[in-house]
C-alpha cells in the first residue's frame, strides 16, 4: 500500500511521537508563536488530526522580545504511567531554558512548567524499566561545553538534577549532533541522533550500549537516514523520533521539506513518516536509509479522519485550533463576540516589522498551490492605519495586502518588504464598502486579487515566492497567511471586521 509524505505539510517541524494503547500522540516546535507546540493524534501514523496545543496560557509560555526562530524549540512528548510529558526547551535572549509540562490528557489542560537545569537544546526524557528517568540534550550546563550528547538522572516531581551531565556520545561525525531520543530494545540502550544541520546536510544516526552511560558504539551504517544525495523530492531529512505500533512494526517521523523553486523551500520543515526495519541488531530506514514522497509499506490499517473545512465564519466565541499568534497576544484587541459572525481586530501601536505582538491571527501555508481569501470592512482614518491579509516569513520578510489611506482616500495596497527594500507594487483607489481579498499561490508566484461591490475579482499583482524562502530569510519557519491590523504607532479610529477567511489546495496532490 501506498501512503504520501509529508504526512503533516506545512511548517509543522522536528515531531516527536509516542504511542499509548492503539493511538499515536504527536508534537511540533512552534517557535516565537503562541499559542506553543501542536499536538496531533493518529491511529495509523499517516492520517492526523490536531487536539490542540500544549502550551495556552502565559504562565507556561512567556515569548515576548523572542526573535523570529527563538522562542520553542524541538518537543519531545513521552508517556509514563498514566501521564504525558512534553519537554522542550524556551530560546529566548541568549538563554536557554528546559523544561517540561505535564497531562493526563493530551488535549489539556497541561500544567505550568517544571524548569531544569541541564542547558543545551532539543531535551528528551527516557524511563528505564528501574524507575529511573534520564534527561539527555546536546550541550551540558552552557553552550561553550563540547558538542555533544549530555545525560544526567532526574528527579521528575521537583525538576532536580541527581548527577551531573555528562557526554554519552559525540555522534558519528557529522556536524550539529543533536536531537537526542533513547529507546530499550532486546536489552540494549539505542541513542537516536540528528545530525548534518537542519538543511540539506541533515541526516539521522544511531548507536547503541549495554549500559545507559556507555560506551556507544555507532551503527555501522550511519547515517541510517538521509537523503542529501538521494534523487528525491525530499530534501532535509533529520530530526526523527522511533516508535513501535502494537503489531510489532516499527516507524520513524522525521522532518523534511520540499522545494518550491529551485533550490528554495518556503513551507518551512514539515512531518513525514518512514518505515523502519531491523537486521544484525540495527534499524534500518526503509530498506535503502532514504526515503520519499511516494512511500511503497504495510501501514496499519488505515484511519482517516473527517475532512477539515478550509473556510472559517468566525462563528464560535473562539478561534479554531489552526489559528497562531505572534507571541503573546494582548486579547482585548482580539474579538469575535462583539460583532457575531465576524473577527475583529483592534490594530495598535504595534506592527508586522516589530518583534513584539502585532494584532494578527494566522494560519500555515501548507500547500505550494492555494487559494486564501477573506472578506474585510475597514475605514482607516490616517495613513498609518491599514488592515488586511499579509504572507509573513519574519518581522523583515513578508508581503502585504492591506486597505489604508493616501491623502483622505481610501485605497488598496499590494507590498513587499525585504529588510531594507520595500516597495509599493500596486495602489489602488477604493470606494468604501466591504472588500474582497485573495491571494493564490503558485510554486513560483503569489497573485493578488479583489473583488468589490459583487464585481468578479481583478488580479492587481503578482510576487514571487523566492523572497519568502528560507534560503534568502534564514530561521527556521514556513510562511503563513496572516490576517492583521495594525496603527504603526498609534492606535486605529475604527476596527478591522473580517466576515469570514477561506484556505483552499489547489492542483491535486502535491
Amino acid at each position: 500500500m501506498n501512503y504520501h509524505n509529508p504526512v503533516i505539510p506545512g511548517f509543522y517541524p522536528d515531531p516527536s511521537v509516542c504511542r499509548v494503547g492503539e493511538g499515536f500522540y504527536l508534537v511540533n516546535s512552534s517557535f516565537e508563536y503562541f499559542p506553543g507546540v501542536p499536538i496531533w493524534h493518529s491511529r495509523d501514523l499517516i492520517h492526523w488530526r490536531q487536539l490542540g496545543h500544549v502550551l495556552t496560557r502565559r504562565s507556561q509560555l512567556e515569548l515576548a522580545g523572542v526573535r523570529c526562530s527563538d522562542g520553542i524549540y524541538a518537543p519531545t512528548l513521552r508517556y509514563h504511567q498514566g501521564f504525558f510529558y512534553m519537554i522542550t526547551t524556551l530560546v529566548s535572549s541568549g538563554t536557554y531554558r528546559n523544561f517540561w509540562v505535564i497531562a493526563t490528557d493530551p488535549a489539556g489542560p497541561w500544567s505550568d512548567p517544571v524548569w531544569f537545569d541541564q542547558s543545551g537544546i532539543d531535551p528528551s526524557l527516557f524511563f528505564d524499566e528501574d524507575g529511573r528517568v534520564y534527561f539527555q540534550s546536546n550541550r551540558g550546563m552552557t553552550f561553550k561545553m563540547e558538542r555533544a550528547i549530555y545525560q544526567s538522572e532526574v528527579d521528575l516531581p521537583s525538576g532536580r538534577r541527581l548527577t551531573e551531565p555528562v557526554i554519552i556520545w559525540r555522534g558519528s561525525g557529522g556536524s550539529y549532533v543533536e536531537g537526542p531520543h533513547i529507546y530499550r530494545r532486546e536489552g540494549w540502550y539505542y541513542l537516536l541522533t540528528a545530525e548534518g544541520g537542519t538543511s540539506y546536510g541533515h541526516m539521522v544516526a544511531v548507536a547503541r550500549s549495554r549500559n545507559i552511560w556507555g560506551d556507544f558504539e555507532a551503527c555501522p551504517h550511519n547515517p541510517i537516514l538521509s537523503n542529501r544525495h538521494a534523487y528525491e523530492n525530499l530534501h532535509g531529512t533529520g530530526h526523527a523520533d522511533l516508535v513501535q505500533a502494537a503489531d510489532g512494526t516499527w516507524w520513524m517521523v522525521h522532518l523534511a521539506f520540499r522545494k518550491t523553486v529551485g533550490d528554495v523551500h518556503t513551507l518551512g520543515r514539515e512531518t513525514c513518516l518512514t518505515p523502519v526495519t531491523w537486521c544484525g541488531g540495527w534499524p534500518i530506514v526503509n530498506h535503502t536509509g532514504t526515503t520519499a514522497e511516494a512511500i511503497e509499506a504495510t501501514t496499519l490499517p488505515l484511519h482517516p479522519w473527517p475532512e477539515v473545512d478550509g473556510r472559517d465564519d468566525f462563528d464560535t466565541p473562539v478561534l479554531g485550533m489552526v489559528w497562531i499568534q505572534l507571541r503573546n497576544p494582548e486579547m482585548n484587541n482580539y474579538s469575535l463576540t462583539d460583532r457575531p459572525g465576524f473577527l475583529r481586530l483592534r490594530g495598535v501601536a504595534t506592527s508586522l516589522f516589530d518583534l513584539a505582538s502585532p494584532t494578527l491571527v494566522a494560519r500555515r501555508q501548507q500547500h505550494f498551490e492555494f487559494t486564501a481569501g477573506t472578506r474585510l470592512e475597514f475605514e482607516p482614518g490616517t495613513p498609518q492605519e491599514e488592515a488586511g491579509m499579509a504572507l509573513l516569513m519574519t518581522n523583515e520578510h513578508h508581503y502585504d495586502f492591506c486597505v489604508t489611506s493616501r491623502a483622505g482616500q481610501r485605497v488598496l495596497q499590494v507590498r513587499y518588504h525585504l529588510e531594507l527594500i520595500w516597495q509599493t507594487a500596486v495602489e489602488i483607489p477604493l470606494t468604501s464598502g466591504p472588500l474582497d481579498l485573495k491571494i493564490t499561490g503558485s510554486r513560483e508566484h503569489y497573485r493578488f486579487s479583489f473583488s468589490q461591490s459583487g464585481q468578479d475579482f481583478r488580479e492587481i499583482a503578482r510576487v514571487n515566492t523566492r523572497y519568502l524562502g528560507t534560503e534568502v530569510t534564514g530561521g527556521y519557519n514556513g510562511v503563513v497567511i496572516a490576517l492583521y491590523a495594525t496603527g504603526h504607532g498609534g492606535v486605529c479610529s475604527k476596527p478591522a471586521d473580517f466576515d469570514w477567511f477561506d484556505y483552499q489546495p489547489q492542483g491535486g496532490s502535491e
